[in-house]
């Protein structure tokens, strides 16, 4: 399809989806020491799970590093961590409630490994305190309050990196530039893939119990404090709205991240749209486990797909898309990079090898961090605050088109799309796939969501849909857990 008319398609395609407060915050003086080039940078890590623990392992070999607090909202893991420390003669400052943590002056900066809906008040409440974060993506859990941690961050002239540490991978950077050059022509489309096997949740039939290690309002913090409705209270809550952003924001955070960084573009889309549904999990989790979002990107689009599902059923190995299940083909004129975090390969299109561009899975991106706390120049973050924004913003517009969608037969959603020959195509896999994994697509039909338009100005929806669109920029805070309109 020309890219002249993709604009047209999707003008088109709108009108055809459419007929188918901080409260008791922190009072903290932000410290006005000046570090030295050869002070030790004094980090605290909050949350001590999986990608918490990583960084208490990496964060310490960055000469002039120390770890010296750990906060999370369960003591269960809280003392298996501290007791580690205690073993090694260490001396380590453990909280529990996190706004106590702030008021530690001990601390220069904060690793922030919280759930999604945590980041943007513990990133703002940090540079209220006068201390730099490093904080884990998607950057926001809403539009909204990404915009006023990338404000925060100015205000308070504080170092904010994104954990979006494939920015960091010395493959990609060099694929990256390889592109930028010029060497395999112009970009045509950048494809951001997602294919994580995932098992289901389960079914719950009413409240679970709180393990006796966790502060349930200190979990819950801005989200409203609900019953426990899974099996599961950690990492589970990736896949429901009140807590999560689901796969497009946990792992997707990284593949779009990546697709807009070759592109070069540095404002949210002005258009998106959402072919998606949960299929194969028989369970409570609400976000989508297979999604297609086409960005509507000039002059080159990303088109970004998710599929939890396995390559077929009873296979138990992941999809993949000229050998990529995790990471992006960018696709030029005269040939196409293939991989992701850990580097990849140029190819011309007959699919011969030309480069390959070994990677190291971005593993100085906490060495990054240090670098620019204290150089105290943001020009030298590879994922500064405002990159965050942008790209969690992608993920929420794809997120936002899907529950304003509506669950339609495949061939009807087929023919809706059939101007715009690149989601086509990934549609008509889509169906392969899920027909592979013996899912009824007559029982359990795919959801189209409208084509949303977005204006980067107002950093709101604009057109057709807006209103309902843009209820989804932000939450209902619950008190004291407020992001406040005034940073």
């Amino acid at each position: 399809m020309s890219r002249l008319t993709r604009r047209d398609f999707v003008r088109n395609l709108t009108a055809a989806a459419a007929c188918i407060g901080l409260g008791s915050a922190p009072r903290i003086r932000a410290s006005s020491r000046i570090r030295g080039a050869n002070d030790d940078i004094r980090l605290a890590i909050v949350g001590l799970r999986k990608k918490g623990k990583e960084h208490l392992d990496i964060f310490p070999k960055v000469p002039g590093v120390r770890i010296v607090a750990l906060c999370d909202v369960d003591t269960q893991f809280l003392d298996i961590e501290t007791g580690k420390f205690k073993d090694r003669n260490e001396k380590i400052a453990r909280y529990a409630d996190y706004r106590k943590l702030l008021e530690d002056k001990d601390i220069d900066a904060v690793v922030i490994v919280a759930p999604d809906h945590w980041h943007a008040l513990m990133t703002i409440w940090a540079c209220q305190a006068g201390k730099d974060v490093y904080v884990e993506k998607p950057l926001s859990h809403n539009i909204w309050e990404g915009r006023k941690m990338v404000q925060a961050a100015r205000k308070y002239s504080r170092i904010v990196q994104t954990g979006s540490q494939n920015r960091s991978d010395v493959g990609l950077r060099a694929a990256v530039e390889y592109i930028k050059q010029g060497s395999l022509g112009k970009i045509t489309l950048v494809r951001a893939i997602s294919y994580n096997l995932r098992e289901s949740l389960g079914r719950v039939n009413g409240p679970q119990p709180i393990p006796a290690s966790v502060n349930y309002d200190l979990f819950q913090g801005p989200a409203q404090l609900t019953p426990l409705m899974r099996k599961n209270l950690h990492y589970d809550w990736h896949w429901f709205w009140d807590t999560g952003t689901g796969e497009v924001g946990n792992l997707g955070a990284h593949n779009v991240d990546e697709s807009r960084w070759v592109l070069g573009q540095q404002q949210i889309a002005p258009r998106a749209i959402t072919v998606a549904g949960r299929f194969g999990m028989n369970d409570d989790g609400q976000t989508p486990n297979t999604q297609i979002t086409f960005f509507d990107y000039e002059p080159a689009p990303i088109l970004y797909e998710v599929r939890g599902l396995r390559r077929r059923k009873r296979l138990r190995a992941r999809e993949h898309f000229r050998g990529t299940s995790f990471g992006m083909i960018i696709h030029c004129e005269g040939g196409y990079f293939a991989g992701g975090r850990g580097g990849g390969w140029a190819y011309d299109n007959k699919g011969k090898k030309i480069k390959q561009f070994p990677g190291d899975g971005g593993i100085e991106h906490q060495a990054n961090f240090i670098e620019a706390v204290r150089s105290r120049k943001v020009s030298d973050l590879r994922a500064d605050v405002l990159e965050g924004h942008v790209t969690a913003a992608l993920c929420h517009m794809a997120n936002i088109s899907y529950r304003l969608g509506r669950k339609e037969p495949s061939e009807k959603i087929a023919e809706t799309i059939a101007g715009n020959s690149d989601l086509a195509e990934a549609f008509e896999r889509c169906i392969k796939h899920l027909r592979a994994n013996e899912v009824d697509l007559q029982r359990e039909p795919l959801t189209i969501g409208p084509a949303l338009t977005f204006d980067n100005k107002s950093e709101e929806f604009v057109g057709q849909f807006s209103d309902m669109a843009n209820m989804y920029l932000r939450r209902n805070y619950r008190e004291p857990y407020v992001v406040p309109e005034q940073v």
